[in-house]
């Protein structure tokens, strides 16, 4: 009785090679929970791929993937003066955002992030005369830049990434590649022909292993069907049933990241309505669940268990049997399967 992503496994490949050839120099990101398949996984379809450069999120899951993958591992995360240090091997490129970390690595293999309009990490461009200085006891392996995913009138990421490039080269350092995050196929084009000295390497996650979304299915399995009727307490707070019908127990809870969502930023007047309408549902404890049964959605009966959920069924829909699956909708980003079942 499980929490289950089906993976119709050849096609799910073909689409793996299919961004290989759309984005040539293509480095795989493989972190945080694996986007639903465990990193040690996408580590593995990595080499399968024949990349000889995987990028992870963090020094801790460089640790645990140095023994899955044998090429490059590159720290998406950038290194800070003070960290826990842990053992790494030679072949593990650390992302560094600031001069002094630059200074602190000496010896070592880095990717010099370069602040965008993100606003997140990287050197300045007031900071560039003083990292030129401090390139010297490195091993440079390359530049960065982490682009936003959106396209305001007035926001242009080729253009930032083009100003970058101009910006480097005025100051003397040494650029050959440049590492980019949420560009088109399409832009990467456009600034490979503009600068052709320069190789551009998208780092890729969400497209190379969710953009297939029609080869991925989720389902959770019922593990118990009680039918109840009006006015019965069910659960841990007791609450009565508000009419006839059935109460299921789905395999996926809280542990799995079931009933976990990211907040959200919501432009016009659609959005806003439809997160007011589930607002007011959920002050009258209806609150609606991942999980379907032939083609409805269910309602969570109370907030979901740390490894099941409790659902309500109402009387006029015949209920499904122990051991059916139920299909869920899940946020691969923030969901711990069970188990992998690869078909085809």
């Amino acid at each position: 009785m499980a929490l289950s992503l089906y993976v119709d496994t050849p096609r799910w490949r073909a689409h793996h090679y299919a961004v290989l050839q759309e984005f040539p120099g293509i480095v795989p990101v493989a972190k945080g929970n694996g986007y639903g398949f465990r990193n040690t996984r996408l580590a593995e379809e990595a080499t399968r791929l024949g990349c000889q450069v995987l990028a992870v999120g963090t020094a801790y899951e460089a640790a645990e993937l140095k023994d899955w993958f044998g090429g490059d591992i590159i720290v998406l995360t950038p290194y800070r003066i003070g960290e826990d240090a842990i053992p790494l091997p030679h072949r593990v490129i650390r992302t560094v955002g600031t001069v002094e970390g630059v200074r602190a690595l000496v010896g070592g293999r880095v990717i010099v992030e370069l602040m965008t309009s993100m606003r997140r990490h990287g050197v300045h461009e007031e900071e560039l005369p003083k990292l030129r200085a401090a390139l010297d006891d490195v091993v440079l392996e390359g530049f960065a830049v982490h682009l936003p995913m959106d396209r305001p009138d007035d926001v242009d990421p080729v253009e930032e990434t083009a100003r970058w490039v101009e910006q480097l080269r005025s100051h003397g350092l040494p650029l050959r590649t440049l590492f980019v995050s949420h560009l088109s196929s399409r832009e990467v084009a456009q600034l490979q022909q503009r600068y052709p000295d320069v190789r551009f390497r998208p780092r890729i996650g969400t497209h190379l292993w969710l953009g297939a979304h029609d080869v991925l299915e989720s389902r959770g399995t019922v593990m118990d069907v009680h039918p109840m009727a009006k006015g019965e307490r069910f659960g841990y707070r007791q609450h009565r049933v508000a009419g006839d019908g059935h109460l299921i127990v789905a395999a996926g809870g809280t542990a799995h990241g079931v009933g976990l969502e990211a907040p959200k930023y919501m432009s016009g007047l659609t959005p806003r309505a439809k997160n007011l309408a589930r607002a007011g549902l959920a002050t009258l404890n209806r609150t609606a669940s991942p999980f379907s049964w032939n083609g409805a959605k269910l309602a969570f009966a109370e907030p979901p268990h740390m490894q099941v959920s409790l659902l309500w069924l109402p009387a006029e829909v015949a209920p499904p049997a122990v051991g059916d699956e139920l299909k869920a909708t899940l946020r691969h980003t923030t969901t711990l399967f069970d188990r992998i079942v690869d078909r085809g």
